[in-house]
């Protein structure tokens, strides 16, 4: 098997500037942009209290915010006809099963995604990919 192009490689973003950088990774990596799938995982719908009682969030506004925001990711990064999808649920594990699903020859992720709080939070989802893909993942470092 050659090491290069890939048919299906996944690249999972959270719209930092490291998983731009790891787009722009896999793009190097696959023959076409239509090899690539982009996937973007947002929190599940939480409940919160107001005056009146408890509410859920709107999903379909939540969702709509999401491909609002994936677009103008990937227009940003140049990269026009890749796949994309969008999942809700536990980032890390959400990233294995459609990696999985989709038959991914690789998964491409930065190790972190924000600084600060945040990221202990996304090297943690970078960990959990490591420990539930069935494919290899390249797990790229930060820039110090």
């Amino acid at each position: 098997m050659s090491w290069l192009p890939k048919k299906t490689v996944v690249v999972p973003v959270d719209f930092s500037t490291a998983s731009a950088d790891a787009l722009k990774t896999g793009l190097t990596l696959v023959a076409t942009p239509a090899d690539l799938h982009v996937i973007y995982v947002t929190a599940p719908p939480i409940a919160f209290n107001y005056a009146e009682g408890w509410a859920l969030d709107d999903p379909a506004s939540r969702m709509k915010a999401a491909h609002e925001h994936l677009s103008k990711f990937l227009a940003g990064a140049n990269a026009a006809g890749v796949k994309t999808i969008i999942r809700e649920g536990d980032p890390g594990l959400m990233i294995a099963d459609y990696a999985d699903e989709m038959h991914a020859e690789l998964i491409v992720m930065p190790s972190h995604g924000y600084h600060g709080v945040k990221r202990l939070l996304l090297g943690s989802v970078a960990e959990r990919v490591l420990r539930h893909a069935n494919c290899p993942v390249l797990v790229l470092r930060r820039p110090e």
